[in-house]
């Protein structure tokens, strides 16, 4: 039988750091599962290719159930099916949230993932192009930089967000993230770099790491309420593997969960009526889900506009404002693409721009549960959009305040005419209309496996399974509530901090004379 200290399950944005981090030390072997299958694809390399993935074989393409609050459409929720996970597939915009995100986490019971603690974290993972700081750091795997040829248009969207009273804001992650400026983004000379690029490819020849991919972890297995091993499908064999310390679940927010319920633990009444025999009764799995939806305001323009470069993402600047609701953080957040989107497509022989307005503060909450008992089938996913009134009409708010950026000075040469949703949709109901028929997913979902002390928690502050003995859950899942900006910076920051507690915990279990040696 094979032994490994650890099995990670997952080579995303939070099982890549893990992996790298565990396996620093020479005595201690890791073995990382992978469904997916190494990123090969050159428009995996070319930030601009970003959107030609998303349905793809590198994608797991889940659909949610109908939802009630888009006029019962399914939305696609793109996940990374591939080496890298999500970072390997997404827009590459590094945001970590608002430090009162974390400040928040810790007020509900997580001490330890405040903002000054997990600072630390975010500091270590980063390489910063601008150079160390009291908010980050240069000694990191992962690169962060400036747009690498941004469009000169995204000049006229900051000109007009400051002609409109917000702040210039040329960092997002430092000191305050409300106002306008370029997105940072995670990409190295000119290529993507994801959390396997950045945390995976260069320890590959470590002997005490083991990557397998294309390998679909079925359930985990127990010895009465301790994780010993796991099962998993490759090429059509079923192999058993074990592990000496914890199983690491890092397989994102809707398979960790759906994992955790398949090997019986989860909601009793939820596993009993699949029979599957309950090892833990924990009712909030696959609870909580909370997701950033999207909704467009697309212009013609006046003029034909630069082409964009292979090295942008499309959505090179933004803004973060805070709507009539008043909360601690910002809650929409802003995206400006040079090209005209229209739906979820780019429409490209029309010249034009986009204003992309996201809810980062929703109060919505969704659910992941079991479809059935075959490990194959895809979970059912309702996360629930739109269905607190205070989210559509942030959104509603947020399309007004997209069309005064349009109409602002500095956009007179360009603007043409409103396509999306068209300047005859005024009122407040038919904006609140377009935006149910219309809207869609930022791909942030989050929060399935929540982090904390309460009866709908999953994890502990140290992201041990309440209950359970040798195995954690470290990915977006474990995050008790939403950040506010792109989910990819706080999820590798799990890692690191995840790795940093099995560390811990190592070093504590082992004997007095043995610990102090290392």
């Amino acid at each position: 039988m094979a032994h490994y200290n650890y099995v990670v399950i997952g080579a995303g944005s939070a099982g890549c750091v893990i992996a790298n981090r565990l396996t620093e030390d020479p005595e201690t072997t890791v073995l990382l599962l992978e469904a997916g299958n190494p990123a090969t694809q050159p428009d995996i390399q070319t930030p601009s290719t970003w959107t030609s993935l998303l349905g793809t074989a590198v994608d797991w393409a889940y659909w949610t159930e109908p939802e009630p609050g888009l006029d019962g459409r399914k939305i696609l929720c793109s996940r990374g099916k591939v080496v890298g996970g999500s970072s390997a597939i997404n827009a590459m915009i590094y945001i970590r949230g608002n430090r009162q995100n974390f400040d928040q986490w810790q007020a509900l019971g997580n001490p330890g993932w405040g903002y000054e603690d997990v600072l630390l974290y975010f500091k270590k993972s980063e390489h910063q192009q601008h150079g160390v700081s009291e908010f980050h750091g240069v000694d990191g795997a992962l690169s962060v930089t400036d747009p690498i040829a941004p469009s000169i248009i995204n000049a006229q969207f900051i000109e007009a967000a400051a002609g409109l009273g917000y702040d210039r804001n040329a960092d997002f992650n430092g000191a305050h993230q409300e106002g306008a400026g370029l997105y940072q983004l995670t990409i190295k000379d000119g290529k993507r770099h994801s959390a396997a690029a950045a945390f995976l490819v260069p320890i590959l020849d470590r002997p005490n790491l083991t990557v397998q991919t294309d390998a679909t972890v079925t359930r985990l297995l127990f010895e009465n309420t301790r994780a010993v091993g796991v099962e998993y499908l490759h090429q059509g064999t079923l192999y058993q593997v074990f592990v000496d310390q914890e199983v690491i679940l890092s397989a994102g927010v809707f398979d960790s969960p759906k994992l955790l319920m398949l090997s019986g633990i989860g909601n009793a009444d939820h596993l009993q009526a699949l029979n599957i025999p309950v090892v833990a009764d924990l009712p909030g799995v696959g609870q909580n889900l909370q997701d950033h939806p999207l909704v467009g305001v697309g212009y013609q323009s006046t003029q034909v506009l630069p082409p964009l470069t292979l090295t942008s993402n499309l959505v090179e600047a933004g803004l973060f404002v805070h709507s009539s609701n008043n909360g601690a953080t910002p809650d929409l957040q802003f995206l400006f693409s040079p090209a005209l989107w229209i739906g979820s497509a780019i429409a490209p022989d029309i010249p034009g721009f986009t204003f992309i307005v996201c809810l980062v503060n929703p109060q919505s909450r969704g659910t992941v549960t079991l479809r059935s008992v075959n490990p194959a089938d895809p979970p059912m996913i309702q996360v629930n959009y739109l269905q607190h009134e205070a989210d559509l009409q942030a959104l509603v708010e947020g399309i007004q305040i997209a069309r005064q950026l349009a109409h602002a000075n500095a956009f007179d040469a360009l603007m043409d005419k409103e396509l999306a949703p068209g300047s005859d949709i005024n009122s407040n109901e038919a904006i609140a209309t377009y935006i149910r028929q219309s809207a869609n997913t930022f791909w942030h979902p989050v929060g399935t496996c929540k982090m904390g002390i309460d009866s709908m928690s999953v994890v502990d502050p140290e992201l041990r399974v309440h209950g359970i003995e040798g195995l954690r859950v470290a990915d977006a899942s474990i995050m008790p509530t939403i950040t506010t900006g792109n989910t990819n910076a706080p999820t590798i920051m799990i890692g690191e901090k995840a790795a940093a507690l099995i560390k811990a915990s190592d070093r504590a279990s082992q004997p007095i004379s043995q610990s102090i040696a290392t």
